[in-house]
């Protein structure tokens, strides 16, 4: 089990991290999510040992995880940290510079293991090619090989796939994650992407201002966000007031509706002009507004054109789960 409590970090006069305090099983993966400067980061290098805090503690189990102030090297035998600097050695090949990591105790396995990385990050043709040659995405996908090759029991990633190209990542993501979980490694990955936390991260933590609030099942999150921050880094979110889309309703807030959960009504509901109609490939993302001046986002299997009024409706199941969350929320 992965403990990790921070009640204070920060620089100078400036606090980053406060009150964070989360668990970890072993074998689970974890997201973190939140915007530029709300910490993720931050946490990861503690975590690792790269930043040292005085007003908390790390633990795998019974082992304290210690800072800079006690290791000059940074990072427990355990445990394995991919940043987004991938401190490669330029002038070696690379398979060398997986290679280097692999036990002086089993090199009658290197070559074997060596391909096996290789294959994960789908990099085998350019075993030989010395990293300097590599591109920014391709000199990722070897720093990933490199920590995997150290078989970590916890694995920290920082925007695992932020250089690579969208056809390798998403392969990419799948083969890393699927392999991850096989092997029992312990995840946490911090991310701005969606694709890289909903289908493969168990929980999610959502951190603002430096401080956890939302720590979850992802599926759950999802479904239920308890505020427009934490649904807006999933995607694209409306904050709709309860009379617009019920007229008759005597609940005086606001509800989440993502642009998928609503449907097209004949001439009821809330009422929307259409103003953009963007391609998304599967679909059309479109914006509208309301009579209130609200804007709306919503799907349609075709383009809708601009100017044209339509009605929009949101399934009862939908609103219930919503106003319950912010029950939650309130109480």
């Amino acid at each position: 089990m992965l403990k990790v409590q921070v009640d204070s970090f920060g620089y100078r006069d400036q606090t980053i991290l406060k009150d964070i305090s989360f668990e970890v099983a072993p074998g689970e993966h974890v997201a973190l999510m939140g915007e530029s400067g709300s910490g993720k980061s931050t946490l990861l290098k503690i975590i690792y040992g790269l930043l040292h805090v005085e007003e908390g503690s790390v633990f795998w189990d019974d082992m304290e995880a210690l800072g800079p102030n006690f290791n000059l090297v940074p990072g427990e035998p355990y445990m394995k940290y991919l940043a987004q600097d991938f401190d490669l050695m330029p002038f070696i090949s690379v398979e060398e510079n997986v290679g280097q990591f692999l036990s002086v105790f089993e090199r009658e396995t290197h070559e074997e293991r060596i391909n096996e990385l290789l294959d994960l990050i789908e990099m085998k043709p350019f075993a030989k090619t010395k990293v300097k040659y590599l591109s920014g995405g391709q000199q990722q996908r070897v720093a990933l090989a490199r920590v995997l090759a150290q078989e970590p029991e916890i694995l920290l990633l920082d925007e695992p796939f932020g250089h690579i190209d969208n056809f390798k990542r998403n392969s990419l993501r799948r083969n890393l994650f699927l392999y991850l979980k096989k092997q029992g490694v312990t995840v946490l990955t911090a991310s701005h992407d969606p694709s890289d936390v909903l289908p493969f991260a168990e929980r999610t933590l959502i951190l603002e201002q430096g401080q956890i609030i939302a720590n979850e099942n992802t599926q759950e999150l999802y479904k239920r966000p308890p505020n427009y921050y934490t649904a807006s880094l999933f995607g694209q979110v409306n904050k709709v007031p309860m009379k617009l889309l019920k007229s008759y309703s005597e609940i005086d807030r606001s509800i989440l509706v993502y642009p998928h959960e609503f449907k097209f009504s004949d001439s009821s509901g809330l009422k929307v002009e259409v103003i953009h109609s963007f391609f998304k490939g599967s679909h059309h993302l479109n914006e509208g507004v309301a009579d209130d001046g609200t804007v709306i986002f919503f799907n349609s299997n075709k383009k809708q054109e601009k100017g044209v009024t339509i009605f929009l409706n949101v399934s009862l199941e939908t609103i219930n789960r919503r106003l319950q969350v912010g029950q939650k929320t309130n109480t």
